[in-house]
């Protein structure tokens, strides 16, 4: 019979929360789920943490396009482009992160959820053109904008084994002015797509703790589904949830960052040996 262990409970739990932030919230809580592997879980690596992270982002993306595809949101032409790009930046990104020292690559992770916390708390733009579409008509100046974005958006999804959909959504309402619901939905292929491409190059170096990864999926699939049931019911008060979160996410950054530097500067300054 099995044995299950402390660190087991934790994976699930913490899969568990991202998932419920990312059904409560629609977004951002997948960038939680590197600080949950190595500050809650105790993974004593960052790079394999990275490698973990970005399996159960990319299986919970795709559990989540499976719906968005039925509700017939996701301008797939659009996504296919951006996910191309994309996943060549992702490619390039990850294999930067892997010889990245691992406190380095921790304190900027921290800087970077500041960032989007910041984000977050900004009003989200009104404009948009449900009739968008990829077509020969369009192509020359929809291509150039779609790849740039995604090329950008990869290298940073690769670099910090994150999903990415907090800079995916923006990146397409830039480039393609798209509906927000059209752009959650089609930011999800290249989650998907972005997440498979990182952990898959981790993966070729053993840096995947597949049961970890497991653990993971398994709790962020139950806990969207509590996160769904919630967010009908505290509809009137999703902008303060996600205002609560945005701030959240800005004190583990400020926490992440200042722990990373502190470990860096007793590594490297003046009184190391």
């Amino acid at each position: 019979m099995p044995v299950i262990e402390l660190t087991d409970m934790l994976s699930l739990a913490s899969g568990a929360a991202v998932g419920l932030i990312l059904g409560l919230i629609g977004g951002g809580g997948s960038i939680l789920a590197l600080p949950l592997m190595i500050y809650v879980v105790g993974v004593s690596d960052t790079h394999t943490a990275i490698g973990a992270s970005a399996l159960a982002v990319a299986v919970n993306a795709a559990i989540s396009l499976a719906g968005h595809w039925r509700a017939g949101t996701v301008k797939w032409r659009c996504a296919g482009v951006f996910a191309a790009f994309g996943v060549v930046g992702a490619g390039t990104g990850s294999s930067l992160g892997k010889l990245t020292d691992g406190d380095l690559l921790l304190g900027l992770f921290g800087l970077l959820m500041i960032v989007v916390g910041a984000a977050m708390l900004r009003r989200e733009p009104g404009q948009d053109d449900p009739d968008v579409a990829l077509t020969v008509d369009t192509a020359r100046h929809l291509i150039p904008r779609l790849g740039l974005a995604g090329l950008a958006v990869g290298v940073l999804s690769g670099f910090f084994g994150i999903g990415g959909g907090f800079l995916i959504v923006p990146g397409l309402i830039a480039a393609t002015a798209m509906p927000m619901i059209n752009a959650i939905g089609s930011s999800l292929v290249s989650v998907t797509a972005l997440g498979a491409t990182t952990a898959g190059n981790y993966a070729l170096d053993g840096l995947v703790d597949w049961r970890l990864a497991g653990l993971f999926i398994a709790g962020g699939f139950l806990g969207s589904f509590a996160g769904v049931a919630l967010a009908s019911r505290l509809s009137k008060s999703k902008q303060a949830l996600k205002l609560v979160f945005a701030v959240i996410v800005i004190g583990v950054g400020l926490f992440i960052a200042a722990d990373g530097g502190l470990t860096l500067w007793g590594r490297f300054g003046p009184g190391a040996a």
